[in-house]
């Protein structure tokens, strides 16, 4: 058994009893969801393997590979993983089998061949983060490692954010200088957004609004590892929550500002009134650094905000949304077709939710909102069987990364973007196995009671 002041790096190395079988070394869980962020947060999103074209990121097809090996796993009544009852997993499999259902619907007829390719690859990309948050509900040992997996998350998203900073005061796309060998841009690099005359960073994402959302989502997990961290490692992980916070608003979206709200209204609440002084110092704090150093940067966000209606990413989308009712009415219950509705064909929509009205109909848009609903609801249910201040926080933190990622789905389409969705479904699988570890834990402890 682990213990609870085992280092988490030797905890993901060395097998455990439980990874042995038949004699041999299993893989963990722990090991191949760091792989997975490694190959997702290190390499830009617009690299890709050539002969595969867009459906050869790197981490798409690792994704898919855990999807096969989950299913191999499955199919041994041996292996390692939870089997109980756990309502990720059934939410994640309805998802994906109303993706598929559009699919199947739109290939009824003679798809124009970009359409064709693009519904090909989403498919591809579906089971990929379908296989992701499988494995995480099902498959994660323990509490212990489920923390790592998280902790292994903020970091890489440090690292993305270190490098956005880097951008924003250099000017620099960092994609012009990140080369791997056997692969190649997907599309010409290009300079960096600007809005306001400030440099909209995105990392190695493939855009701004996708930079604040992965930043955004992994916000509450730096926030509890600096809360719970022992004294030695409290000034790293209170310098991974400052550049962090730091990063999100150099996106300069308005998604970003208010996915940092809503994490706000869930977190805050659950604090002691002494860390809530301190957070609010902190946030007074960051204002003033860019009040300061970036004072331009305060007013353009306020005016994404104050003057909305004269805006023009808003003026798009609301024109957007309001073309997007003629094609709903033509395939209102599976839509025009998971992942066929291209903006250089037809237009950009910017609302994840209006474009899987579109594209999967109002059985997808259901699918995906039980989704976000389903990861919130067990989130809470698993901080209400806790019994120590830190699980009930990490359950929390689970709760306000679901709701950051929930609204950042209304303000661009997400799921064409595998850095932000991939993190979604991985946070959403860490849900149902936070539930099903503390289920367990429950249970066991009625039994001995």
């Amino acid at each position: 058994m682990r213990s609870l002041t085992s280092d988490p790096i030797s905890d993901s190395l060395e097998p455990l009893e439980s990874d042995v079988v038949d004699g041999r070394t299993r893989p963990t869980t722990v090991a191949i969801l760091t792989l997975y962020l490694f190959l997702l947060m290190a390499i830009p999103a617009d690299l890709v393997f050539s002969p595969l074209g867009g459906a050869g990121r790197p981490a798409n097809l690792f994704a898919l590979l855990v999807f096969v090996m989950y299913l191999g796993f499955w199919l041994r009544p041996s292996s390692f993983l939870d089997r109980g009852r756990q309502p990720i997993r059934l939410v994640g499999v309805l998802f994906t089998c109303a993706m598929v259902a559009s699919y199947a619907s739109a290939n009824r007829y003679l798809l124009p061949l970009l359409e064709k390719n693009s519904a090909d690859r989403g498919l591809i990309y579906m089971f990929g983060w379908l296989g992701i948050l499988l494995l995480a509900a099902d498959g994660t040992e323990s509490v212990v490692a489920l923390r790592t997996v998280l902790r292994r998350q903020v970091f890489g998203t440090t690292a993305v954010a270190l490098l956005g900073i880097v951008e924003f005061i250099s000017g620099i796309n960092a994609d012009n200088y990140i080369r791997l060998p056997g692969l190649i841009a997907q599309a010409p690099v290009t300079d960096l957004i600007v809005r306001g005359g400030l440099n909209r960073v995105y990392s190695t994402t493939s855009q701004p609004i996708e930079f604040g959302a992965v930043i955004v989502m992994t916000i509450p997990f730096a926030l509890h590892q600096a809360r719970f961290s022992s004294p030695e490692k409290r000034v790293v992980r209170g310098l991974q929550v400052a550049v962090l916070g730091l990063a999100a608003p150099l996106s300069v979206s308005r998604s970003a500002i208010l996915g940092l709200i809503a994490v706000a209204i869930v977190l805050l609440p659950s604090w002691s009134k002494k860390e809530r002084r301190a957070a609010y110092i902190f946030m007074a704090a960051g204002f003033a650094v860019f009040f300061v150093l970036v004072p331009s940067l305060i007013t353009t966000l306020a005016d994404l905000f104050v003057n909305i209606s004269s805006d023009s990413s808003a003026q798009s989308r609301t024109k957007a949304i309001t073309m997007s009712w003629s094609y709903i009415s033509q395939h209102p219950w599976l839509g025009h077709g998971f992942s066929t509705f291209l903006p250089q064909t037809y237009f950009f929509v910017d609302d994840q939710y209006v474009s899987s009205t579109i594209e999967t109909g109002f059985i997808g848009l259901l699918a995906l909102i039980m989704l976000f609903v389903t990861g919130w609801a067990v989130a809470r249910k698993a901080r209400r069987g806790s019994v120590d201040a830190e699980g009930r926080h990490l359950a929390q933190c689970l709760a306000a990364s679901v709701a950051a990622a929930a609204i950042s789905f209304s303000d661009y389409d997400a799921l064409a973007f595998s850095m932000a969705t991939g993190l979604t479904f991985l946070v959403l699988g860490c849900c149902g196995a936070y539930w099903r570890l503390e289920s367990r834990g429950r249970f066991q402890a009625h039994v001995r009671s």
